[in-house]
């Protein structure tokens, strides 16, 4: 493990990204008067209920296998140790649960919380999946109590967190109140330190409107600085921001970069008021080590693969950070494992039991989420994408009439290897648990819909009944009216061969989270003669058992104009 006082320092530079180094004063003011107080904290972002090793190309950073809350948590301790633990503050900048593995989402993520718990977690914002079950579901996992349905799972009482969730921009739209504690003050060696904490103000339009129903979300930058006023009023001049909205490097950038960075960061942080000395971001899953702005940014990965270890010197007399370091390191697997942690895991795995296991169809070929390039840098189908809007389709054909089925590329979280396919396997392609919902919409707005992928920038995958050809030279259309864009050919959409007609209506399958505007495609809410049908999850699981083995389908359903004249 790198040694954690050893850190780089490269100089700032105002209003640029930069890698980061420190926020320095000269030898002189750093020896004048008290000595200064130092602070580490570790954070981490985007754990999404990684209680294993993750498996794959996920479960390896930087060269390195990596990740799994028995090495995590041993990690943090070693962390805390050779920091004085007394001055080690643990935090998290959100999606600690949701898109889990089974072994958690079967328990609602109450796994990952007490995992988490466990490992010393002290303060975390709220990331999108934070909401995935809604504002009632996230209180519970907050304060304790067994789960409305499906009560207590594993036989045990569940306690709540160990630790504090912070949401200063998700509001109670019905009392203008945070719906929970917008920031909290540690007290260190007689300093103050602010946590504040957010997710990202399009939260709704990444999460179902059953999520975030009856909630509201404000700017994350305007949040910051209001919240920061209010704790400057209260003697608190070290701020940090546990952010879940991140950027992403250039190529090539390691860990500790932040090579050619762009994102919705740092617009964000541009805007923060210079109080704010810190922030901690994720969202994007990305690893970077910035200077903002003069602000410490900072992102460790995804799924536990990550720490990042921040050094901070206070100024004991103002409580003005004097210095301010950073360094992401590897979550390896060559440390021991920590017994608390292998517990917890091993009682769920056993109440879990046969299910996880249980073999639901097998694969002839890999089947993966890599999605084709159509043109330059726009992304087109992908073969599992594809294999899903099949299944989704097959479950909705006989008993709603539908004749095509469309999938978000969100919802589809992970390969499937060759071989047997289990049910854990499938569970964590599709761990969301929507249902189907199949709608009519008419010719004219399934055009629309199609215009809309370019508008929001993801792709829809459609199933083997569709086909359309995409001209590269079209124009895009608007946010605010994506119709008027000409990306998709007219004339060339059709189901089952046949020309879909711009007056006509079709019975179209897509999940929840989709007909609900999800993602943007805001044209699905039109839709009329909406029947829910069976979990997202069932039919993949009917169509793996029915169809097995199951190849890759072929990436040929959209096409670009130069392939059609081929």
């Amino acid at each position: 493990m790198s040694n954690p006082g050893m850190r780089r320092a490269i100089g700032l530079t105002a209003l640029a990204v930069t890698a980061f180094g420190a926020l320095a004063t000269t030898p002189d003011q750093a020896d004048a008067g008290p000595k200064p107080v130092n602070v580490t904290l570790l954070a981490l972002n985007d754990f999404h209920g990684h209680l294993e090793p993750p498996s794959g190309s996920s479960g390896t950073i930087a060269g390195q296998a990596a990740g799994g809350a028995e090495y995590l948590a041993t990690h943090l301790a070693e962390l805390r140790e050779a920091s004085r633990k007394k001055n080690t503050i643990t935090v998290a900048a959100g999606d600690l649960i949701g898109a889990s593995p089974l072994l958690s989402a079967a328990f609602h993520d109450e796994p990952t919380i007490e995992a988490l718990s466990l490992a010393g977690l002290d303060y975390a914002s709220v990331g999108n999946h934070e909401f995935d079950e809604g504002a009632d579901e996230l209180l519970r996992i907050q304060n304790g109590g067994c789960h409305p349905v499906d009560g207590c799972a594993d036989g045990t009482p569940y306690e709540g967190a160990g630790f504090q969730y912070l949401s200063a921009n998700a509001f109670t739209t019905a009392t203008g109140e945070p719906l929970l504690a917008p920031y909290a003050i540690h007290n260190v060696q007689g300093v103050k330190i602010g946590f504040i904490g957010m997710t990202l103000e399009g939260t709704p339009q990444i999460v179902s409107q059953q999520g975030v129903a009856g909630l509201t979300f404000s700017d994350e930058a305007d949040t910051a600085n209001r919240y920061a006023a209010e704790l400057r009023a209260k003697g608190v001049e070290t701020i940090v921001v546990l952010l879940h909205e991140g950027g992403n490097q250039a190529s090539g950038g390691g860990i500790n970069d932040c090579t050619g960075f762009t994102g919705p960061v740092v617009d964000i942080a541009n805007r923060m008021d210079p109080s704010i000395d810190v922030v901690v971001s994720g969202h994007t899953h990305q690893a970077y080590n910035c200077n903002i702005n003069g602000k410490l940014v900072t992102s460790a990965s995804s799924f536990g693969r990550l720490v990042t270890d921040i050094d901070l010197q206070i100024d004991r007399r103002t409580g003005d950070v004097l210095t301010a370091r950073a360094e992401n390191l590897v979550v390896t697997r060559d440390v021991a494992k920590d017994p608390a942690q292998t517990a917890l895991i091993t009682r769920y795995k056993d109440v879990l039991g046969p299910v996880a296991s249980r073999e639901v169809g097998r694969t002839s070929e890999a089947i993966t989420r890599t999605q084709e390039i159509l043109y330059g840098t726009t992304t087109g189908e992908s073969a599992l994408g594809n294999l899903i809007a099949d299944a989704q389709l097959d479950a909705t054909a006989d008993e709603q009439g539908a004749v095509a089925a469309f999938m978000n590329p969100g919802g589809v979280r992970a390969d499937l290897d060759v071989g047997t396919v289990t049910y854990e396997e499938a569970f964590t392609v599709q761990p969301f648990a929507n249902n189907l919902v199949t709608l009519d919409l008419t010719g004219a707005q399934l055009y629309c819909l199609l215009e809309q992928q370019f508008v929001t920038g993801r792709t829809l995958y459609p199933s083997s009944t569709v086909r359309y050809v995409v001209d590269p030279a079209g124009a895009t259309g608007a946010t605010a009216d994506p119709c008027v864009g000409s990306r998709v050919v007219r004339g060339s959409l059709t189901f089952g061969g046949a020309a879909v007609d711009t007056d006509a209506t079709y019975r179209v399958t897509v999940n929840n989270f989709l007909a609900g505007g999800g993602d943007g495609f805001s044209v699905l809410t039109g839709g009329k003669n909406q029947v829910t049908g069976m979990i997202d999850l069932d039919a993949f699981v009917a169509y793996l058992t029915a169809k097995s083995p199951v190849s890759a389908p072929a990436l040929d359903r959209i096409r670009t104009t130069a392939e059609a004249a081929a």
